[in-house]
Order: structure tokens, then sequence, then C-alpha cells
């Protein structure tokens, strides 16, 4: 008897620690030089992506925000972020860049659901919205 007791004692101490695994990431992502495409069920977790970027390049940032908190940052090297959001809701929005150099995006989320979308538009391909460094999209 105190074999099956100790027997059915382990087997839900098992299960119950194996309930407490924390899924980081579920979704799908794909990243280069020039862009970080993300799209996730679970996003518990940072990723980045370093980009290579050039003066007057810009950033269109796209954010799908279906639950939990999603945060932002850009930055250049060890200088001071360019860019820093937190707890970003659905958005569209762009980064003007100034200064060539590779930049890294970081992506951080809380219990999130939705997807980021963070695409380089080459300086020469640009045609309006270089005036301003973050701007919404309309």
């Amino acid at each position: 008897m105190k074999k099956i007791f100790t027997s059915i004692l382990i087997l839900v101490s098992v299960v119950s620690f194996s309930a407490c695994n924390f899924t980081k990431f579920d979704g799908s992502r794909t990243g280069n030089e020039s862009q970080l495409i993300m799209q996730y069920d679970v996003l518990n977790m940072t990723d980045s992506q370093k980009l290579k970027l050039a003066a007057g390049d810009i950033l269109r940032f796209d954010v799908v925000s279906q639950s939990g908190s999603v945060d932002i940052q850009l930055q250049k090297g060890e200088e001071d972020p360019i860019y820093e959001g937190t707890d970003i809701p659905t958005s569209a929005f762009q980064v003007v860049i100034q200064d060539d150099g590779t930049y890294t995006v970081s992506v951080t989320g809380k219990k999130a659901k939705g997807s980021v979308s963070v695409i380089k538009e080459d300086a020469e391909d640009s045609t309006s919205g270089a005036d301003e460094p973050v701007s919404e999209m309309e």
C-alpha cells in the first residue's frame, strides 16, 4: 500500500511541476539587416535584430496587440535609444534614421499575443515623411 501511495504522490508531483512550464515564444519570426517580422500567440521574452541603416532611411513599425503588453526599443550601439515605447497598443508609426550605422531593434513581450513588423524603407525610395524623426502613419 505504501508503494502505491508513494507512486501516486510522485506521479502527481511530476505532473504538477511539468504544468509550471513557462512558454517564452510560440509563433514565427523572420529577421535580416532590413527587417524584423514577428507573429506570436505567446511572447514572454525579449528578441532583438540588428539592422543596417543609412541616414534618411525610414523604419516603418506595425504593431498588433491582441493581449498582454509589448515594448519596443531602437538604438544605435551603446547610444541612448532613438525610440522607446512601452505597452504599445495596436498602431503604425515610423522613425526616420538620422545617422548611418548598425541599429538594434528589441521587442519585449509580457503575456503578449499579436504581431510586430519593422521594415526599412531606403532613403532613396522614400518620398515623404522624412521631416520628422517619429510620426504616426495614417
